[in-house]
């Protein structure tokens, strides 16, 4: 394994490691706010119980989140010095607010955890709304500076130095708007249909245990809206990188051929080598019309692409199908469960419904990570979007496959601390409430 390989697998298990509590910790919290706002609305004793429930959780992927994010810092230097060399001083700003966002998410964290009885209710229950938008804030500068790599502004590029530095004008460049929108919807579904599926499943061994079906009603509530909504999302995500990346929707279509009237590649097996599609569904001038809004509009192909320039269409296509796959088979499950709850409360406890749903609990995160391949992957082999290639930024550094292979471990090591924990978690829950009638009563804190 080159030094260039050994860079890139690292950091792609170090992202797709963290971009799972990244998405928990931006969206976790808002259902146990959610939880505490019923309770002080309802004075129900269980969603008390819920919501502080609900923060260890959070407590526990803050914390393994907090070890696998400083990793992921110390790496940008370490695997991508010519990258932190010049962007540095460009995308520093995000970052270090981002930092902020973080050491504020820390603190109410701790008020929400610790101030039980203590504070105020209502007090308490910001300090939870606190832990939510400040995890979403930290999500979001991420997602920026990562969109500057998609969408370079904020500095004239002249003989090969940067100048003229806007950080500013670098932080809310002209991508950072569809991918914050898109990444945060999909972190809520992810993280609901994570979180329904957990109580669908223990809902399968006590349906008359009213902890699960509260908890199973408020996440998939939220994962439901959000599934319905990532659609748009993509849209807004599909037509700004048509417009930026022309070489990244063509890896994503495996669409090798420029014309007008394009169409939509459903599916499919492509030939890189002979710039074919094999076994793919095409719906005329459906790729067109979703990326231009126009069914005649002419969609650059990869043939337009210097063969230097093409990102790994293979990869990239699968990851999109994925990702698109998921993410429909989500977004009618949510409407399946918005009819039951209007209509057909009795289904919602059905034990097709919930084994339906217990299969879809890590499927969010696996459209999730497929989404995060085809960022990433679609731009190479650029690491700066056509100003610096990844092989001009990678670490002259010899062993660096060592920092791999201990990187790996860690993560496997965390991984299982990570189960360890949060099977006891949920294996207390039944102790804790053993009477689902108890629950019911109206109670007074």
């Amino acid at each position: 394994m080159d030094v260039l390989t050994a860079a890139r697998m690292q950091m792609a298990f170090s992202l797709g490691f963290h971009i799972i509590f990244a998405c928990i910790g931006m969206t976790m919290p808002f259902f146990m706010a959610f939880a505490e706002w019923k309770w002080l609305r309802t004075k129900q004793q269980v969603y008390k119980d819920l919501a502080k429930a609900w923060s260890k959780g959070v407590a526990i992927f803050f914390a393994v989140g907090a070890v696998s994010g400083t990793m992921l810092s110390f790496e940008l230097g370490l695997l991508w010095p010519g990258f932190m060399e010049h962007a540095g001083g460009i995308i520093g700003m995000p970052f270090s607010w981002e930092g902020t966002a973080f050491f504020v998410e820390a603190i109410a964290l701790g008020l929400f955890l610790y101030g039980w009885d203590k504070l105020d209710k209502w007090v308490h229950w910001v300090s939870g709304i606190i832990v939510g938008c400040s995890g979403l804030a930290s999500g979001i500068l991420v997602v920026a500076a990562n969109g500057w790599m998609n969408s370079p502004t904020g500095f004239d590029y002249i003989d090969g130095e940067f100048t003229n530095i806007d950080p500013l004008a670098a932080m809310f460049n002209d991508a950072w708007f569809s991918q914050a929108l898109h990444m945060t919807l999909a972190s809520f579904v992810a993280t609901g249909f994570a979180v329904a599926g957990l109580h669908g499943f223990l809902l399968l061994k006590d349906k008359k245990n009213v902890f699960h079906q509260k908890a199973f009603i408020i996440s998939m509530t939220f994962a439901s809206i959000f599934a319905i909504l990532v659609p748009i999302s993509g849209d807004l995500a599909a037509k700004d990188v048509a417009e930026r990346q022309p070489a990244k929707l063509a890896a994503m279509e495996a669409h090798f051929h420029t014309e007008k009237g394009a169409s939509l590649i459903i599916g499919g097996i492509p030939d890189e080598e002979n710039e074919t599609i094999s076994y793919a569904i095409h719906i005329p001038k459906g790729l067109s019309f979703l990326a231009h809004g126009d069914f005649n509009a002419e969609v650059i192909g990869l043939d337009q692409i210097p063969k230097e320039n093409r990102p790994p269409v293979a990869i990239v296509h699968y990851a999109f199908q994925i990702m698109v796959g998921i993410g429909t088979l989500l977004m009618i499950t949510g409407i399946i469960f918005f009819f039951f709850l209007w209509k057909k409360k009795n289904k919602l406890l059905n034990d097709r419904f919930l084994k339906w749903l217990v299969l879809c609990t890590p499927l969010g995160f696996i459209a999730i990570e497929a989404g995060w391949t085809v960022t990433e992957v679609g731009r190479q082999p650029w690491i700066i979007y056509e100003v610096m290639r990844t092989k001009d930024a990678v670490t002259p550094m010899p062993g660096i496959q060592f920092s791999f292979y201990m990187t790996l471990f860690i993560y496997c090591f965390l991984s299982l601390v990570l189960i360890w924990i949060m099977n006891r978690q949920i294996k207390a829950v039944p102790k804790n409430y053993p009477s689902a009638t108890a629950h019911l009563k109206t109670q007074k804190n």
